[in-house]
Order: C-alpha cells, then sequence, then structure tokens
C-alpha cells in the first residue's frame, strides 16, 4: 500500500475542528485529513487518547496502564480506518492475539479458559457442562447470520425517520429478537445458567445488566469468538499515539492542553469553537468527541440544547460506572492476561448495580494482569495490574467518600486474594491510583457513566443522538454516546460515519 503523505493530499479549503482526542475524535481527524480538510482537534489534557490514554506509576513511570478499554475486539475495523489513509495498523502498532481470550472463575470453583478455538471450547464445554455438546457450533452457526444481517446496520448514519425503512434495516429486522433479553436468548442454545454467563457478561462492555440488555447484542459474544481478542503491545492507548501520529503526517494540528469552553452557534448552526483561555476558532464544522452528557450540559450556550438539556438528560438511561484500581505490584503473578471472577450471586450482584443501584459487597471483578503477555508494561519481574469492579453511576447518590473508597479498596483486593492464585497480593502492591464514580464524574463525565448512554432499544439507532447532530447544524457527534455506541469497534464506526457526513454536507 501506498502511503498517503501531506504533499499527497489535495487539500479542499475547508476547516474542521475536532472537540476532543479520544478514539472517535482522532479517528475522524485521521479520515477527514486523508480527505483534505484542514484538520485542528482541541484536548484538554496533556496527552491523547480520553478514556483510551496511559496512566503510569513509579519513579520513573515504568508501571503503565490503559485507563479504560482493555479488550481490542473487531482488529480488521481498526485497520480499516488505517487503510482509509494508506497506512497499515502493524506499521505502528504490534498486534497481539490471545489464547485464551480470558479466564472466567465461577462461584462454585469452575474455571472456564475462554478460546477463540472452537473444538478446544466444546471440549471445555463437555468437562464442566454435559449435556451441552454441540450448543456452540449452532451459536455460532445462528449468530453469525445475525452478525451478517445486523453489522451493516451498525454502519449507516440515522439522520432521518426514513433511515428507519433502509433495505439493510427491514432485512435486519426480524434477526433483532425484539422484546428477548440477552440472557434470554443464551437459553435457546445452553442449559446450564453459568454457561450462558460465559456468553453474556459482554453485557457490561455496554455497562448493562444481561438480563435488561436488548438480544440483538448477541453479535458480541459471537465476534469474540469470531474474530479472537487482541492486546497492541505497549497497551491499548498505543491506539492513540498511532492515530496522532498519523494525523500529523497528513498535516492535521492537535493542540493538547487547550479545553473547549463552549460550541460558537448562530442560526443553529455550528461555526466554531471558544477556548478555555478565550480564543475563537471558526470553521465550517465542528466534530464533538466530548462525553455526550457533560457536552450537553456545558458546551453550547442556554436555550440551544433543547431535546437533551438537562432535565431531559436526566431522564435518559444511563450506564453503570466502575470503581479501578491501578496497582504497581513487584511480583508477577502466573495469572492469565484477563480474567473475570463473578459474584457469588451474578444476579443479585447486577440488580443491585442497575436497578436499586446501591453498593454491592458481593462483587464481580475484572483484572487484567497484562505483564504476562507485555513486558512493556512493567519492569521484569514486576506487574501492572489493572482491576474493574462495575458499581451503580451517580444517580445512585452513593457518597464516595474518602473512608468508603478506602473501605471499598481493601474489600476488592481481599476478594482477590480469595478467588485467585495472587494470595499475597497486598504485600506486594508498591504504588496505586484509584477512580471512583465521583471521580469519573469530576473528569467530565456525565454522573459517573463511564459506559454512556445506556443501549436499550429506545436509544438505539435512530432514536441515539444522531451523528449528524438533530440540535445543531454542521455539528457531528462521535464516541460512546452517538450511534452505534460505546465499545472501541463501534466508536471507530461513529467517526467514519461522522465523517462521511461532514464529507457529505461540505460537498467534498
Amino acid at each position: 500500500m501506498n502511503k498517503l503523505t501531506e504533499t499527497d493530499i489535495r487539500k479542499n479549503g475547508k476547516k474542521v475542528v475536532v472537540v476532543g482526542a479520544g478514539p472517535g475524535g482522532l479517528t475522524a481527524a485521521m479520515l477527514l485529513c486523508a480527505k483534505g480538510f484542514d484538520v485542528t482537534v482541541y484536548e484538554k489534557e496533556n496527552q491523547v487518547g480520553g478514556r483510551n490514554a496511559p496512566l503510569s506509576l513509579g519513579r520513573n513511570n515504568e508501571y503503565v496502564f490503559d485507563t479504560g478499554p482493555t479488550f481490542l475486539m473487531m482488529t480488521p475495523i481498526l485497520r480499516e480506518m488505517f487503510d482509509a489513509t494508506g497506512r497499515r495498523l502493524e506499521d505502528y502498532c504490534k498486534v497481539v492475539p490471545l489464547d485464551p481470550m480470558y479466564r472466567l472463575s465461577f462461584p462454585d470453583g469452575k474455571v472456564m479458559d475462554i478460546t477463540p478455538d472452537q473444538n478446544r471450547m466444546e471440549a471445555q464445554i463437555s468437562r464442566n457442562f454435559p449435556g451441552n455438546e454441540g450448543a456452540l457450533k449452532q451459536f455460532m452457526k445462528r449468530e453469525g447470520v445475525r452478525f451478517e444481517k445486523m453489522y451493516p446496520c451498525l454502519q449507516k448514519d440515522y439522520s432521518s425517520w426514513t433511515s428507519m425503512v433502509s433495505k439493510p434495516l427491514l432485512k435486519a429486522l426480524p434477526h433483532l429478537a425484539l422484546g428477548k433479553t440477552l440472557f434470554e436468548n443464551l437459553g435457546g442454545y445452553f442449559k446450564d445458567e453459568y454457561l450462558k454467563m460465559c456468553f453474556t457478561f459482554q453485557a457490561k462492555y455496554l455497562g448493562m445488566s444481561p438480563w435488561e440488555c436488548p438480544a440483538a447484542f448477541t453479535i458480541i459474544p459471537f465476534i469474540e469468538h469470531h474474530y479472537g481478542i487482541d492486546h497492541v503491545e505497549g497497551g491499548l492507548s498505543e491506539i492513540s499515539e498511532a492515530m496522532k501520529r498519523v494525523v500529523c503526517e497528513l498535516g492535521g494540528r492537535i493542540e493538547l492542553g487547550k479545553g473547549v469552553r463552549k460550541v460558537i452557534t448562530g442560526g443553529r448552526r455550528a461555526k466554531g469553537i471558544v477556548l478555555n483561555d478565550g480564543t475563537e476558532v471558526m470553521a465550517d464544522a465542528v466534530v464533538l468527541n466530548a462525553d455526550f452528557g457533560h457536552a450537553m450540559t456545558t458546551l453550547f450556550d442556554p436555550g440551544v440544547i433543547r431535546k437533551y438539556n438537562v432535565d431531559r438528560l436526566e431522564k435518559k438511561k444511563f450506564s453503570c460506572s466502575t470503581f479501578m484500581l491501578y496497582l504497581a505490584v513487584d511480583k508477577l503473578y502466573d495469572e492469565p492476561h484477563h480474567h473475570v471472577v463473578f459474584a457469588d450471586n451474578y444476579r443479585a450482584n447486577i440488580e443491585d448495580i442497575a436497578r436499586h443501584k446501591r453498593l454491592s459487597q458481593d462483587m464481580s471483578i475484572y483484572v487484567r494482569n497484562a505483564s504476562v503477555t507485555d513486558p512493556k508494561l512493567a519492569p521484569k519481574g514486576h506487574s501492572a495490574l489493572y482491576v474493574l469492579v462495575p458499581v451503580a453511576n451517580q444517580f445512585s447518590g452513593i457518597d464516595w467518600s474518602e473512608a468508603l473508597v478506602k473501605q471499598y479498596r481493601d474489600a476488592v483486593i481481599t476478594r482477590i486474594e480469595q478467588k485467585t492464585s495472587m494470595k499475597d497480593l497486598s504485600k506486594h502492591i508498591t504504588a496505586e491510583i484509584i477512580i471512583s464514580p465521583k471521580d469519573w464524574e469530576s473528569r467530565a463525565v456525565y454522573r459517573g457513566a463511564t459506559f454512556n448512554l445506556g443501549h436499550t432499544v429506545d436509544q438505539m439507532l435512530y432514536l441515539r443522538p444522531r451523528n449528524r447532530f438533530e440540535e445543531v447544524k454542521h455539528c457531528y457527534l462521535v464516541g460512546g454516546g452517538t450511534h452505534p455506541g460505546s465499545g472501541l469497534p463501534t466508536i471507530y464506526e461513529s467517526a467514519r460515519i461522522s465523517a462521511g457526513l461532514v464529507c457529505q454536507d461540505l460537498g467534498i
């Protein structure tokens, strides 16, 4: 493939500003630069990535963590974004396939090392859940059809109601299993409750309960088993660094440490932005990669936002939040790269988070021990442990005081020691960072809902905030709060959709 350079690109004379250098903003910037736009990205932090940025600990920052996403799924979609700029992902990032993809630990002591190898996976199912033999093949066949019909719908924009009667969506309609939940749908394949959990816990990627998540999202476990799960050497934050390089190579600019105070509008049209220092930057189009709820409540003058004003926004359904630990550990544990430990009563734990919005002491925990795969994340013989516990968002009213944070942190460490081979973890932690829902909220994540707006049927497709933002012309949304939703592959798709709409609207 011939690599496009700045001199290869025919400039079109149109200026675009991108608010936020998260995965969606960076992807949109890459694609628009490749189409000849004059693109500048403004990011309030001093590094790119947003929730896909790196965190570091240690005297020399030798322990490196991803802030948020740690599972790279559907890597071919990411490759397509680089292809569109005349580049190869592998020239910028070292992609490492994981097998097993992750370990699941159940309350009764059962352990499943989930693998993309169907024969090995079938053998594990037969051994741990006799009576379910052959169900995986049935699952892959049927869900493969659902994916084939549904995914093209996620790649389209839904800027007008007529998009809801498009041919791809009408063809997909019989496969959406409307009225069914993810957990109910898995009952059509697997008999054992724990085995169903192997293919429904993925609702956590959307911050939802599998007992409420629409059955259409059964495509997520299918995607895992079909495409596998990858890691990027140095952490998934390296993807953001790679995108930054591409934007700059194509003549775009990324301004770090420059937050945006508001979007300039006139006649219900975006005309530019005002930076925190008062500087006005005019543009032909504005791409918003800020957290959706935060953007609606802070980035527009009073009266501009109507459909998503504070009162209406508060009535929307939002995802759960997360309690995060980033641990510098002076020991390397023989634990898998990804490990999910289920709560003793998984459904009750989920209900506490999603419905009752209270703090559950019977918690599910996800631990990433990427140092067993990637030597770049910590000194030799040491670990950079990433721990995530799903908890209720800030609609809960939970007071994350310093005392509660300390108490919950200790409870999480104790559970890890009880449920994994890391029996002496507390003795080997040399430094740590904790992020509570309150901290997420202070970092401009609306109500601390780390996975953004919920993905219920009434908040999908045309009913989700649109890529061509319906409230303000020449303003475009990218990220988890718009269509198609949260998760890296869909965020990349949101950027591709929005970049295409910018081109369409500006006649390029």
